[in-house]
Order: structure tokens, then sequence, then C-alpha cells
């Protein structure tokens, strides 16, 4: 990558928005008379300088005039601060030139990334694979799938291919008649003839802030009072939207001004369990990730909001280092030092140094570094890092939160992706914070691994900044403004936006960064309706597979009989009705009985086996092993403690219980 200059900007070639959208950038510079109106780091800086006024020259309600005074100007000297910043570390960068993507080119890229590459291509003679999916598919997500399929078909014959183009009917033809089936697991499907009114619910309808015509929502004062309520993840959030588009108007009038920007949410209690990231095995997980992607699609259609994933450019990047390496070459490296790591070594080393000058420091992460002491930091960094002979010692506070910014920001791609970047940029265009919570759960449910762990770990290390606040003055609506720019400011690319454009962009993306700080344990949770459909999903090919090999043992002249009776045993292995049996082939050779209650929970379970089992499971410390359901119509899910086992155990009777440590 490199930089091309003119008299008027520094443009950044390496990623290009496809289609015709323009990418948001820029500022609203304050602080002295003058303010430059720039997009700052990896983007285009205009250099024109206008006369700024005290307030911005557009109406909005006072409360936003509250809001901007409070916390904006954090947002803005962090661009400032960017700019500085970069200044001084204008490396060489490769140009690169990105081709328009064709018609119908992104919505056959949206297909790969839900599982239903085979309906097309060369190999979209037998759908069969598809259809077991497409049948726990709801109402919203079969319609958000059957637009792109309409789009590819038309495209595919527009470009005459030889092979055969499926048409749409015949695709979905087949699920007509399996949507008011009861599910599988024993839930109400969601599908097409499930009625209505069972999504309908308390709106959370925010009061909204009017931006010359643009509607956000604000941040609520952290002072405020708030009511909690649950948000509801057992209900499919598309669904959950076409019940609440109905009355959203009367809704919005009447929740304007009261109380309704007071809610704040929760997980809800499962007595099913909940079911966080990293509890699934990889097979279910990846079902999960086609499902949240379909969702998301569908949540926008709804709402009409237009959803585009970019296309990640192939660049040449640094294959070793620090600064400017992709995440996934890090880890690489990170592994060979450290087992099993997730997270960049360089990245939690960041972490540790800035709390070891304690959390307690008034400013941190919104007081900047020395510029030219923090690029002398890197060079001494790439140098000295891995050989472990670097003094952390002399590494200041404020410069390691600096770097930590500097780190974030110099990713090859943004640490929320390419492909989703743009998506998480238009949550703040949904209409109630309850929808921007349910979009922001997905995109995190689609983020790489990589990307998400790392995540994970930036956003629980901003909360414990956050709960200094009393002390560092460091509220999550400061912290959001300052770590907005670092997080979603990175691939801003296009023409030059108005500054309202530009107040109306660093509103919402900062209301963004205090979501995803505020809510990140419901973030990290896998809704429930999606665990459901993994089950069915299971359930259906478990039905298939069985079939076929009943057909197989038929024609090899095997007893089907005895075959059956076999199956069935195994399933019951002698075990009475109401009792489970629980393993742990880890820790002991010896499993245990257990008569399920309506109050026994996981955690009972740990409990009672670990008391009754010497040697090696006495020594376990609570936390260390879990509980596992395996089988019937899940691979395998960790269960949290107040797992109420009997409602499990009824939704997968099947299931077997397994207690061991989780993988790192």
């Amino acid at each position: 990558m490199s930089w091309l200059s003119n008299s008027q900007a520094v443009v950044l070639t390496a990623y290009h928005p496809s289609g015709k959208d323009q990418a948001l950038g820029g500022s609203h510079g304050k602080g002295g008379e003058e303010a430059a109106s720039r997009r700052y780091g990896q983007y285009t800086m205009n250099q024109e300088v206008t006369k700024v006024t005290e307030r911005p020259p557009f109406d909005r309600s006072g409360s936003q005039d509250s809001l901007d005074e409070l916390s904006m100007e954090a947002y803005w000297t962090e661009l400032e601060n960017i700019k500085k910043s970069h200044e001084n570390r204008q490396d060489d960068q490769e140009v690169v030139v990105v081709k328009e993507p064709d018609e119908g080119e992104l919505e056959e890229e949206w297909l790969k990334e839900a599982g239903l590459s085979n309906l097309f291509g060369e190999t979209a003679g037998d759908p069969q694979e598809s259809m077991v999916f497409l049948s726990t598919l709801t109402r919203t997500q079969a319609a958000a799938v059957q637009k792109r399929v309409e789009t590819v078909s038309q495209t595919l014959r527009k470009k005459n291919k030889q092979y055969q183009v499926p048409d749409v009917r015949d695709i979905f033809a087949q699920q007509t008649g399996s949507k008011e089936k009861e599910a599988p697991d024993g839930t109400e499907s969601q599908s097409v003839g499930t009625d209505e009114n069972k999504y309908r619910g308390k709106d959370d309808q925010a009061s909204h802030l009017g931006v010359g015509g643009k509607e956000l929502t604000p941040l609520v004062p952290e002072e405020a009072p708030a009511s909690e309520t649950d948000i509801n993840l057992e209900v499919s959030f598309a669904e959950q939207a076409v019940s609440q588009k109905e009355s959203s108007r009367e809704k919005i009038q009447r929740s304007r001004g009261d109380d309704a920007t007071l809610l704040t949410y929760r997980v809800p209690k499962d007595k099913t369990g909940t079911t966080r990231i990293g509890d699934l095995a990889p097979q279910d997980m990846k079902k999960v990730c086609h499902l949240a992607l379909i969702e998301l699609t569908a949540l926008y259609d709804v709402l009409g909001i237009e959803l585009k994933q970019q296309k990640a450019v192939k660049i040449k990047t640094r294959d070793s280092g620090l600064f400017c390496v992709p995440l996934t070459v890090l880890l690489e490296q990170d592994q060979k030092k450290v087992p099993g790591t997730r997270i960049p070594l360089i990245f939690q080393k960041l972490i540790s140094r800035i709390e070891e000058g304690g959390l307690e420091t008034e400013g941190l992460l919104r007081i900047p570094g020395v510029a030219v002491r923090i690029k002398n930091l890197c060079q001494e960094l790439e140098a000295k890092f891995y050989e472990g002979t670097f003094n952390w010692e002399s590494v200041k506070q404020h410069d390691a939160a600096s770097l930590l910014k500097l780190f974030i920001r110099e990713l090859p791609q943004p640490l929320l992706s390419v492909e989703y970047l743009k998506a998480f940029q238009a949550v703040q265009n949904l209409p109630t914070r309850k929808q921007q919570l349910q979009a922001l759960n997905l995109l995190v449910i689609l983020l790489p691994d990589a990307n998400r762990d790392t995540l994970k770990a930036l956003l629980e290390f901003l909360q414990r900044v956050v709960d200094n606040k009393e002390k560092n003055k460091m509220t999550v609506m400061n912290v959001a403004m300052v770590m907005a720019p670092n997080l979603f400011m990175y691939h801003t690319l296009g023409l030059k936006s108005g500054e309202q454009r530009e107040f109306v962009m660093a509103a919402g993306i900062a209301n963004i960064m205090h979501l995803l700080i505020r809510y990140q344990k419901l973030l990290w949770t896998i809704p429930k309706f999606i665990v459901n459909q993994v089950r069915k999903q299971n359930t259906e090919n478990q039905r298939k597979d069985k079939k076929a090999m009943k057909k197989l043992l038929k024609k090899m002249a095997y007893d089907r009989e005895k075959y059956e009776k076999q199956d069935k045993s195994a399933n019951d292995a002698d075990v009475p009705q109401g009792v489970i049996r629980v393993q742990a082939p880890h820790l002991s050779k010896v499993s245990m009985a257990i008569q399920l209650t309506e109050e026994l929970k996981a955690s009972d379970v740990l409990a009672r086996f670990l008391s009754q089992e010497s040697g090696v499971a006495q020594t376990l410390k609570n936390g260390e092993v879990f509980l596992y359901e395996i089988g019937g119509n899940i691979g395998e899910r960790c269960l949290d403690d107040n797992t109420y086992m009997k409602d499990l155990y009824q939704l997968n009777p099947n299931a077997e219980w397994v207690i061991k440590s989780k993988p790192s």
C-alpha cells in the first residue's frame, strides 16, 4: 500500500467500498476558533479550514446539545491525536486497485457465506443438502434468502450459463408444507403460519434526536436511573421487528421524551441454559454463523436498511512483526511461544502495562502519549519484543494506551472485519436500541474467531476502565467517544462529506461503541432461537442418515429389527426414566446416576460429582471443569451453572452428560 498525495488530500487506496456506497468519514473539529473538517488515520484528510461556531449550525434537540457538550469533545480531540500520530508514521504502503463487483456477485458471495453455495454453480444439480437447512428457516429468513436467490438466478440467466439455474419457486416449494409443523425439539415453529401476536412485546423505542432530518438514538446519561428488562432471545429478531413495525409510529410518538430512554437490557434467564460464544462444538458453531448472517440480513431487510458485505481485498502485508500485521499472522507467531493463545501477546502485554499503572489514573485512554516517544517505542518493540529484551518498565502508562490504540488502527484489516465494518456502522440507522443490540449480537457472532476474541479482550478491559470512573473520570460515554474513531474510522474512504453528515456519523459510531462496552455480556450470547434451529437441523440430518443406514442394512441382509433394538438400547443405556448418567472419563472411570428434580441445576451435578470423587477430582477448583451436553440434537454444548437439568433433558433426551475441562 502507498500514499497518494496532492495539495488537497492524502488518500489510502488499499480498500474500496463495494457498489455505489460512499463511506462516511471526517470530523467536526473543536478547540479554538478554527477547526479543520478532516478524516484522520488511514483515510482522506481534507485540509480545508472552516470557521466553527460554538454549536454546530444545524438543528438538534436540547438532549443532543447536552450530549455534545459532555462527551463529543473527547471524540474530536481523539481524531486530532490520531492525525498527529499518523503524521509521525507515514510508512510506504502499496496501492491496490479494486474492481467494482459484477452484478449479482455480492449476492452470490452472500449465499456462500450463508452455507447455500450448492444451490448454484457447477454442482447445483442436487441441492438436497440445503433443503434441510431451508426447512428450519423462519418466514423472514426465508424471504431474505429468496431475495438473494432471485438476484443471482437472474444474473446467471443473463450470462447464459450452460448449467441449469434452479428456479426460486422450486427451491422454496418444498418448504411450504413443513412450516407449520412442530419443531423436532418440541418447540413451536417460528415460521409461516405462526400467530404473529406471540412476537408482540414491550417496545423499547428510545427517544430520538433529530439531526437535520436524521434521527439518532442518544446515549443514556450515566446517572439516570434505569429499569432493567430482558431482551427476547427466543424469537427471531426479524420476526419481532415485523410484528412491532405495525404499531411503531404510535409507540415512537408516545415514547418521545418519556422514560423509554431509561430502559436497559440484560440476558434473560433460560431454564435450558444460556449459550455463549465458545460453548458449542465447531460444527454447530458453523451452522450458527450461517443462520446469524441470514437473520441479520432479514432484520435489515424488514427495517429497510441496506446491508452490503464488503469483499476483503487481497493486499501485500507484513509476514512478521507487531504493528501493521494481520491478526492471524500474529497469532501464528505467538502460538509458537505460547501454545493455544487466542489473543495477540503484544495486545495482552499493552493492556497489562496500562493496568499496572493503575486504572484510577485520570484521563486514562483520553490523554495521549508523546508522539516522538511512541514512534521510538514502536521501533524498539519490533526489534526486541519476541527476544524478550524489551524494557517494559520504561513505558509510561499513557504511552502504553496510545500504543494500544495504534495497534488497533494499524491492523491491515479492521478489528470489526472488512466484510462487516459497514454493517456495524449501519447499526446506528436501526430505529430502536433493542434492534441495535440485536444487530450487534448477530454481528459479533459473525466475526472471525481471532477478531472476536481480541475484541472481547478489548471490551472487557474498557469495562474495567469504566469501573474506576469515579477516580479516572472516564465514564462509559467518555471511553466510547475516545475508542470509536480507532475501531470504526479505519476504512472510511470516499468523497468529502458535509459538517452535518460528519456529526451524524460521529454521534452514531460513538453510540455503537457505547453499546458494545455496556452490553458485551449480552452480545456474546447465542440467541436461543438460533440454537433451536441448529437442533432442528441436526435432528433432520440424523433422521435422513438413519433412514439411509436402515436402507443399507436391509440391502446387506441384516436383521432390521435387531438393528433398531440395538439402536434403542444404545440410547437408553438401561437408565431409568427421570435419571441421567453423568460421566467424567478424564477424571474418573466411574459414572454417576443422578435423579432429576425440578430444581436440579448443572452446578449441583458438578458439585455432587466432584464431592464424591477422590484423587484428581478433589484437587480441581470450581470453574476448571464444566458439564457438557453431548449428542442427541446437538453436537456438543457447555452448560452454564444455572441450567435446569430436567428442562434440558426434556429438550434433548438422547444426550450424554459429560464432565470435562473447556478447551483453551
